[in-house]
């Protein structure tokens, strides 16, 4: 015991020596550890702080907010997402899912499968972000399962960088009875009730006590948008009817009919003309009765009211509507872009580094926000002075071609301007704005220049609201990240031009891949880069090795391929009828 109290003495008075402390610390850091053991007030040494990670709060788990997590080195930062849903849902099988061609499970994987695969920690809250407030840098959330200790479920999660992509929710257009007695596909959630629902309906057609026109009635599906949605689900239901259908219940499958409206001259009018009138003919011979320039105005328990500038006011009674007539902005986004002073847009409004306009630190992803793509006749004068190196006010072809990869860069528009004009470089664009032809030793003033770029702007476009651009969004925003801590930038920093010419990251591009049109009878039909467009079963099979290529894991990529071999041999899941 005496021994153990000197003991103790000894190492008490040794510690409180700077040379013994700091070789403690040596030699922790020398085997491996960090052991640092110091009294404040000693002269010569200070504690080592390790330098906290930046956090990065993403708000989502739709396509843009996987594909961030995804790509995101999170052992540089400390991520965590918010979401009310904690699982990812891959929405282009929807209409599958909803005539039992794919079960819901095969299309959905958890949120944490995803970020447990990951080197650094991930944070996952299941919860619903109800307001951002971006002067505190702080996003107001709550929760249904209650994470607070009073039990309210609200709480507070501060960030330094906020990745908004939580997506849209479908646009009604105030058209009245949409929200009370209309099926939405966007909403995953709603499967599961439309199933049993669309179950009871066939159901209860099938009871000897109703008369024929009650049967009609009960079995008319309206589907309300002539998109690639609303094209796809009417195509599911009508093989789903022709397939299976008529096998459980023969005596019902003439009474059953299915109707598409669309408010346009056409369906499918993002795709080529030749897809479009393809798409028509064919929804004609299966006997879809496609319905164009007709405007849902009301929609009842019993009937769909529409107008058209021909026929007027017609009213049509239904036994299911499905509503896939576009997307809205959710309440938050609203709010949000009251408070950055915003208001009055459909969306948030990015730059081309994805970062919200009207504050920092703040980024929008997929169908939430739209690029404001910068005009290029709004920077002439400092394209002409950068290429300008000799300060002369005159450019030759020559030197405006140095420039021009990174004008190209910059603007988008020019390289969709040249192509729609057949041009192959900036000598093209210079003769076609003068009489002159331009050549290497001609010089041009900045009036000229103008004159040339004065039409490119014309071709600035909008990304469409689609999983295609809010994965590649996601997957750019999260290698800016992860290079920008590599290189020790700030992500504020991308506009600021370089000696060089070049931006310190390039702003985003949206690479078309291609759409797809599944229309039912193992017929789809492909529009590709290249203006290569195929129609058939061909173009079916390229469908099913898309779609399955594309799975977020092999668990839901061999349940979706299992589900369509089950299909193939057994016919649609039938067990609910």
């Amino acid at each position: 015991m005496r021994f153990g109290a000197f003991f103790l003495d000894r190492a008490s008075r040794a510690l409180k020596d700077p040379t013994f402390t700091k070789l403690v610390v040596v030699f922790a850091v020398s085997g491996g550890g960090l052991v640092a053991y110091a009294d404040s007030k000693s002269d010569g040494y200070e504690s080592s702080q390790v330098p906290t990670k930046k956090k990065v709060v993403v708000l989502g788990t739709g396509w843009a907010g996987m594909s961030f997590l995804k790509t995101v080195d999170s052992s540089l930062y400390d991520v965590q997402v918010v979401s009310p849903r904690n699982y990812f849902a891959f929405t282009p099988l929807l209409p599958s899912v909803t005539c039992g061609t794919v079960e819901p499970r095969s299309i959905a994987e958890p949120i944490r499968n995803i970020i447990r695969k990951k080197k650094g920690d991930i944070k996952f809250w299941e919860a619903e972000c109800f307001k951002i407030d971006a002067k505190s840098k702080k996003v107001h959330c709550r929760s249904n399962v209650g994470t607070n200790l009073d039990g309210t479920g609200e709480f507070e999660v501060e960030y330094d960088y906020l990745v908004i992509a939580v997506g849209a929710r479908p646009n009604t257009f105030n058209t009245p009875g949409v929200a009370e007695n209309c099926h939405f596909l966007k909403q995953i959630l709603h499967i599961f009730v439309q199933e049993i629902e669309d179950a009871q309906r066939i159901q209860k057609a099938a009871l000897p006590n109703l008369n024929e026109e009650e049967r009609r009635k009960t079995l008319h599906f309206i589907v309300i948008g002539g998109g690639p949605t609303g094209v796809e689900f009417a195509a599911e239901l009508h093989d789903f009817v022709t397939e299976d259908l008529a096998k459980l219940y023969p005596n019902i499958q003439d009474l059953v009919k299915i109707s598409l409206i669309e408010a346009g001259g056409h369906i499918l009018t993002m795709f080529d003309k030749r897809i479009t009138e393809f798409a028509e003919d064919k929804f004609q011979r299966d006997g879809i009765d496609v319905k164009t320039n007709f405007k849902v105005v009301k929609v009842s328990d019993k009937a769909i009211t529409m107008t058209n500038p021909s026929t007027g006011e017609i009213s049509v009674p239904y036994g299911m509507a499905v509503w896939s007539a576009g997307i809205g902005t959710r309440p938050i986004i609203l709010d949000f872009m009251k408070e950055i002073g915003q208001a009055g847009r459909r969306v948030l409004a990015t730059d081309e580094w994805l970062r919200v306009l009207g504050c920092n630190d703040v980024y929008a992803l997929g169908d939430c926000g739209t690029i404001n793509q910068r005009k290029v006749l709004e920077d002439v004068s400092a394209i002409f002075q950068k290429a300008d190196r000799k300060n002369s006010g005159k450019l030759t072809v020559k030197e405006l071609k140095v420039v021009f990869d990174d004008i190209f860069e910059r603007y988008p528009q020019l390289e969709l301007y040249l192509k729609s004009k057949h041009m192959k470089d900036v000598s093209d664009l210079l003769k076609d704005s003068d009489s002159n032809p331009g050549t290497e030793s001609i010089e041009l003033d900045i009036e000229r220049l103008k004159k040339a770029l004065s039409n490119v702007d014309s071709q600035v476009k909008m990304l469409p609201p689609t999983a295609q651009v809010a994965a590649q969004q996601g997957t750019y925003l999260a290698q800016c990240f992860n290079k920008m801590k590599e290189r020790d930038e700030n992500p504020e920093g991308p506009p600021r031009i370089r000696e060089t010419g070049r931006h310190r990251f390039r702003p985003f591009r949206y690479r078309h891949l291609g759409q797809f049109a599944p229309l039912g009878g193992e017929q789809t039909a492909a529009q590709l880069p290249g203006d290569w467009i195929s129609i058939g079963h061909s173009s079916q099979w390229l469908w099913y090795s898309v779609y399955a290529s594309k799975q977020v894991s092999w668990r839901t990529r061999f349940l979706v391929v299992s589900d369509w071999m089950r299909r193939f041999i057994f016919g649609r899941d039938s067990s609910r009828m």
